[in-house]
């Protein structure tokens, strides 16, 4: 039988890892899997989490399997972080949340239950939207439609589409949308906007699904979940899926959550219920290692501290590379104004390269982006600029 199985394509964005690991040129620069980079291009390990996990090896006694949804103080944190300290959804028994592994195990675990359990067979998309966003939902046997969001004539977020789309969206519906940092434009709604788009969802009957990878990465930890808190005061029903592979540095533990808020007690007890099932049949339990290091740090109020300035260095570490990124354009020689670039939140950076440039880019100059033209700023650093610059001019 195998015999007969076809190779299927390289993944779009992790497949370009592959090819870039496989190049022998030595001055060579990957700006394609948004995973950041420090100033001296290596994805550290914060010292907050190293604390963490000593402090976590002092107390192992035992390694036995976490709950199917993750312990209790894990989503309670979790909540905390998306709510707000004091929001009475944090611990008030209409929102729980249950441990993924991962952003992405979060996303697929929503698409199941919203597929098989809640009856839901279609879920709207940004165009664009992270390249895996359509596959998750799509393997879970959902329908996938898309509404504009970026307009590349202007590089901003095109809200007169944005807006007559969703108002074509059916009752019982879901949308997905980006609490921040938008993947891959780095646009952004204002919080006003935010509450212009919860109140046409509303109108419409549908149910938000919101993928929050970034928190902490556009402006900042409170100002991030703008969108989140905007949404849980107007809809009874909603679903966040969270990731701490980039504000904590997690990528290889896979931790990430997904949380749900419901109209009542009832209805959240046998929502869980029906999510233990999905999580069940696909996992079974949730990796430890990652959600505890999450736990306590969040629980710690020197840990907490320390990683919050970690994660401020890093979101300010980003930004200055938007800038020097648009200023050695303009040095290189670049005619196009690039401004736009440093208006934009998080790792990632639209910028209207096209597929044969991105191509060029990695043919003749050893440079990966996505074939979108999507740049992760935060794989920039003081020593590739002006390589990445000029070639960029190059090609343009």
């Amino acid at each position: 039988m195998f015999q007969n199985v076809a190779a299927a394509p390289p993944d779009p964005i992790l497949g370009i890892t592959d090819a870039f690991k496989k190049d022998d040129r030595k001055d060579k620069i990957n700006l394609s899997v948004g995973v950041y980079k420090d100033a001296a291009g290596d994805t550290p390990v914060l010292a907050s989490v190293t604390e963490a996990e000593k402090l976590l090896l002092d107390r192992a006694t035992s390694k036995s399997y976490k709950p199917i949804n993750g312990d209790a103080a894990y989503g309670s944190a979790v909540r905390t972080m998306l709510f707000g300290k004091g929001s009475p959804l944090v611990d008030g028994g209409t929102t729980e949340t249950c441990h993924t592994p991962g952003g992405t195990g979060a996303l697929r675990l929503a698409a199941d239950f919203l597929k098989d359990k809640a009856g839901v067979n279609k879920i709207w998309m940004s165009d664009p939207t992270w390249a895996n966003h359509p596959a998750i939902f799509a393997a879970a046997g959902m329908q996938v439609g898309k509404y504009a969001y970026f307009d590349p004539k202007t590089n901003a977020l095109d809200f007169a589409g944005l807006k007559k789309d969703l108002e074509g969206v059916g009752q019982g519906d879901a949308v997905l949308l980006h609490a921040c940092c938008h993947n891959p434009s780095g646009v952004d709604p204002t919080k006003d906007e935010w509450k212009e788009i919860a109140s046409i969802l509303k109108s419409r009957g549908a149910v938000p699904v919101i993928d929050f990878a970034y928190q902490g990465f556009g402006t900042g930890l409170e100002e991030d979940a703008d969108g989140v808190r905007v949404c849980a005061e107007v809809f009874d029903e909603m679903l966040v899926c969270s990731s701490f592979s980039k504000n904590f540095g997690l990528y290889n533990e896979r931790t990430g959550a997904l949380s749900v808020k419901a109209g009542s007690k009832d209805a959240l007890q046998n929502v869980l219920s029906q999510l233990k099932v999905c999580a069940r049949v696909n996992y079974s339990n949730p990796p430890a290692h990652g959600g505890d290091i999450v736990t306590t740090i969040l629980g710690d109020a020197k840990l907490n501290a320390k990683w919050e300035a970690e994660l401020d260095e890093m979101r300010a570490r980003i930004q200055s590379m938007r800038t020097a990124f648009v200023q050695g354009l303009s040095k290189a020689g670049a005619k196009q104004d690039f401004s736009f670039i440093e208006g934009q939140k998080g790792m990632f950076s639209f910028s209207g390269l096209t597929k044969d440039q991105v191509e060029t880019l990695k043919r003749d100059h050893a440079i990966y982006i996505v074939g979108s033209g999507r740049i992760n700023v935060a794989g920039m650093t003081a020593s590739n600029l002006d390589k990445l610059c000029k070639a960029i001019v190059s090609v343009l």
